[in-house]
């Protein structure tokens, strides 16, 4: 189960959208794919949860974490072959382990809390609540959008992850991420001509 968990090795740059239901994270990949002519990879536990809820009218539980993440793994693995420099991805383990801890009294999965933090990326775009709720079957707890937002923040401080803070309109969210992607493809870029000339 843990190799169905584990990145497989691609030389693309990776960047998370990261951060609380309705804040805007599935919309800013599209743009983000679509400006850098790439591919995105979409939360699997959307797919996965409407599908238990239109069969069942049942909601997350703690068992359905591990498929969700396997399924997440699986797709971004895919499409880290297929993508163009940069891979968007529109949640990670970190975040499947964050709801983890705040729906089931601090419980994780020992396996989903090893890969999470295994798991690297180079940058996630933490997703502020300034946007207006939208309620669907899957999203509740509108009324703690603040303790949620608090929670995603503090797992990256605590893991060390490189992010971004964005907040405003679709426009000022987008320009704010490509500035920060742009300059990470500008070093690696600087990098890559350097370890050349140094074997030259």
């Amino acid at each position: 189960m843990e190799k169905k968990l584990t990145q497989q090795p691609a030389n693309i740059i990776k960047v998370v959208l990261f951060g609380p239901e309705s804040t805007g994270k599935t919309t800013l990949s599209k743009q983000l794919a679509r400006y850098y002519n790439t591919v995105w990879a979409p939360e699997y536990a959307r797919e996965y949860l409407q599908k238990k809820w239109n069969n069942e009218r049942k909601t997350c539980e703690a068992e359905d974490l591990i498929p969700i993440a396997i399924g997440q793994m699986e797709i971004e693995n895919r499409l880290a072959q297929k993508a163009d420099k940069v891979l968007i991805c529109d949640t990670d383990l970190l975040e499947t382990k964050v709801y983890s801890e705040e729906y089931y009294g601090g419980f994780v999965d020992p396996v989903l809390d090893k890969a999470a933090k295994e798991n690297i990326y180079d940058l996630y775009l933490l997703t502020y609540i300034d946007t207006p709720w939208e309620e669907d079957d899957l999203r509740d707890r509108p009324e703690l959008r603040r303790e949620m937002f608090n929670a995603f923040e503090n797992a990256l401080k605590k893991h060390s992850r490189p992010y971004l803070l964005l907040q405003g309109n679709k426009e000022t969210r987008l320009k704010v991420a490509v500035k920060a992607i742009d300059e990470i493809i500008k070093s690696r870029r600087n990098l890559s001509s350097f370890s050349a000339s140094l074997n030259s």
